[in-house]
Formats: structure tokens, sequence, C-alpha cells
């Protein structure tokens, strides 16, 4: 008899169904779910991925099903966070032996990192100063959308948008060059709502914790907040979340397209860049119908895989990433996990790990290797390969990647 691939933890309201085997699972994790799985809309278990920690508001790694509610947290505040890669005409012979020159190009290509400030004035480095062409273009097909959300909600107006659009972010978002094992060269990233989403997320997580103060509903942790169907603030919840879903979607399309255009340049050689893409959500809504009912289905940290479904599980910036096809296992209401998953904080992987440490890791890497991203460094990642075990009955693997090239904000 086939060993069962998941654990089943009981809470005081449904199951937690988690794919952890021989993955590191802490314990606030645990006590983070255990109060998630007593809300009374659940549909059948919760399911936890393999990447699974502790998250702002809600899990990471966290797949919730929801008859007719809806918990803002359980998607945060990245929303529409999520993996684009293709896979290019180009091979490792083709390129150059140093790629810093590659690197450069993204980077200009791409505006990332943090806000700074220098002689009083601070400036955003990762938006446009002044918005390109094909920004713009992009942003028409937001435009109108946006306008309805401003007006419905006004604490939107003063937000970047279309200055974030096509750009990376900070944390863990990426731009990298990869190669398979086929020595094909793939171009992938990591990025998200930016601003403007987490405005977003923000706004509507502190409206649900206001409805509940009002409702005097007591919860086990304000963050579980939530807005039942009908409610005043459930329509403009989802409307606003697909909003920002779809200008994640065309963020990472938008950067894609500037990144092929900067290695074009840089190797003034012509490839193809759409011989296999790829675009998925990890931070998102669904409507969708699992065990005989149709539900609301957050995804916070997770991939849907559906039979067939394509999908990216990266690593940290010194291992392995792997794009993959679902199984459509209905235990994990079709679900994969979006990564590694930390074991570190950030503030604890800057006292812990070294910068010797950090450029030992990412030796084989044209990266970063200052401070600035030592939160990043691959110890502070749980081991993809353990990850990618306790997942084989979600997903099957169809490329494996390293990176050679990583930017980071």
């Amino acid at each position: 008899m086939e060993q069962q691939a998941y654990e089943v933890m009981q809470s005081e309201g449904v199951p937690i169904k988690s794919w952890t085997l021989g993955v590191p699972f802490e314990e606030g994790a645990k006590e983070q779910l255990r109060k998630l799985a007593g809300m009374p809309f659940i549909h059948k278990w919760v399911a936890v991925m393999p990447d699974v920690h502790v998250g702002l508001g809600a899990t990471i790694g966290s797949v919730v099903p929801t008859l007719g509610a809806v918990i803002p947290a359980a998607v945060g505040v990245d929303i529409g966070c999520g993996m684009m890669a293709v896979k290019t005409s180009l091979t490792s012979a083709q390129l150059p032996e140093n790629l810093a020159a590659v690197r450069s190009a993204i980077e200009r290509a791409v505006p990332h990192g943090r806000t700074s400030g220098r002689g009083g004035k601070v400036r955003d480095k990762g938006a446009w100063a002044n918005v390109p062409d094909d920004v713009a273009h992009a942003w028409l097909g937001l435009d109108g959308q946006f306008a309805i959300l401003k007006e419905k909600h006004r604490i939107l107006k003063n937000t970047n948008n279309v200055n974030h659009l096509g750009t990376l972010g900070t944390g863990n978002h990426f731009i990298e060059m990869c190669l398979d094992e086929h020595d094909s060269v793939w171009l992938m990233l990591h990025s998200g709502s930016r601003g403007v989403g987490n405005r977003i997320g923000t706004y509507f997580i502190e409206q649900a914790k206001k409805d509940m103060e009002r409702w005097h509903i007591h919860l086990p942790d304000s963050d579980l907040a939530y807005f039942p169907e009908g409610s005043e603030h459930f329509d403009d919840y989802v409307e606003a979340v697909e909003w920002a879903q779809s200008f994640a979607r065309i963020n990472r399309e938008v950067m894609m397209k500037r990144v092929v255009s900067a290695v074009e340049g840089v190797l003034s050689l012509p490839f193809s860049a759409s011989v296999e893409a790829v675009n998925c959500h990890h931070n998102y809504v669904s409507r969708e119908h699992h065990y005989g009912q149709n539900v609301l289905v957050t995804r916070k940290g997770a991939v849907r895989a559906r039979r067939g479904e394509m999908g990216i599980i990266p690593g940290s910036m010194g291992a392995r990433s792997f794009i993959v096809r679902g199984l459509g296992n209905e235990e994990s209401f079709c679900s994969c996990s979006h990564g590694a998953g930390r074991v570190m904080s950030r503030t604890q992987a800057k006292k812990m790990v070294s910068l010797e440490e950090h450029r030992r890791a990412t030796a084989d890497v044209e990266c970063r290797k200052d401070e600035g991203v030592i939160d990043e460094t691959p110890s502070a990642y749980k081991p993809i390969e353990i990850v990618m075990t306790a997942q084989k009955d979600l997903v099957e693997v169809v490329y494996t990647l390293k990176q050679i090239v990583c930017v980071k904000g």
C-alpha cells in the first residue's frame, strides 16, 4: 500500500492537510493554521504546502477554500505576486564567459531597489521617473478599471501605479538567467502588483478588521477578519483583487519583454524567447469548484497545479528552480508550493550569515554579493530538493533550472 503523502493535523475546526514530510514545519506556523482552520466557513480542510512558514497575517504556503466569505489577510498585501519564465532558443555556448554585462543591462532595463535619500531628497529607485512608451501602452489595459476603483476607494488615488508597472521591487523579487539540463537558456522573474497592490491589500485588511469590530465578532486572531458574501465590502474586495492580479500579470509581461531586449542588446544576437512561457500567480483569489461546491480559493505562497497546468517553483538565489506540470491532486485543491520557503527571518539571516558564507553560496552566479542581500542568501531558505520530494504527488518536474545571473532589488 502506497504511503500517504501528506500529514493530517487536527484543529478545533476543519482538518489541516500538510505536504511537509521531511521538511521543517515551525510551531508558529502550525499555531497560525490551527486558528485559521477554526473559521466556520472553511470548505473541507486547509491544505499546506512544503514551503510553509509564518507569514504576516496568514501563513505562507496555505491554500484556503471558503464558502460565502473571504479573508483578505489570507491573500496578503503582495497581491498577484508570481512568476514568469520563458525558454529561449539560446544555448550556454552562445553566452559570454563573463556575464557582468548581461546583469548590468537587465538592471538598466528594469527599475528595482528601495527608496533612497541623499541630501534631503527621497527617490524611489524602483519606479519610473518618466514612464516609457511601452509601459504607458500596457497601462491602457488597466487604467479604465483603476479609475472606477479610485472613485470607490479614494485612498487609492495617491498610489504608485503606472510608475510601478514594469518594475521589480525588493525583497525576494528577482530576475534571473538560467540554464536547464540541456544547456538551453531561460529567463525568469518574480514580482507582483507593487505599491498599488500593497495599498489595496492593506486597505481591505483594515476594513475587514473594522467590520469585525462593528459587528462584535470576536476572532482568535484579528488578522482572520473577513468579508461575508453579500456584505458591503465583499464584492469591492474581490473586484479590487482581480484588478491587482491583472496588474501583476501585465507587470511581469512588460518586464520580461524588457529583459529579452536587454539580453539581445548585449549579445548582439537575435533569438527566440517564446519557446515555452509560464506566468502564474502565487498570492491570489480564484473562483473554483472543489468537492461539489463552488468556492473561493485563496492561495498565499502557493501555486495552482491542475492536471497539465504549468507552474514555476524557484529555489533561492544559489539553488535550483523547477518548471513543473500539475498532477491535479484534489486533496491539495490542485495546488503546490511557490518556492523553497524561509527557515530564517530576514533579521535572523542578517545576524547569522556572514558575507563570506553568502559569497561562497553564490560563487557560480553573477549577482550582488554585498550585505544588502544577505537576507536572501541560500541558507535562509529550506533546501529546495526536500521541498520538491515532499510534493511529488502534486507536480512533476519538466525542467530543472540553475541560475547563472540573478538581479535583486
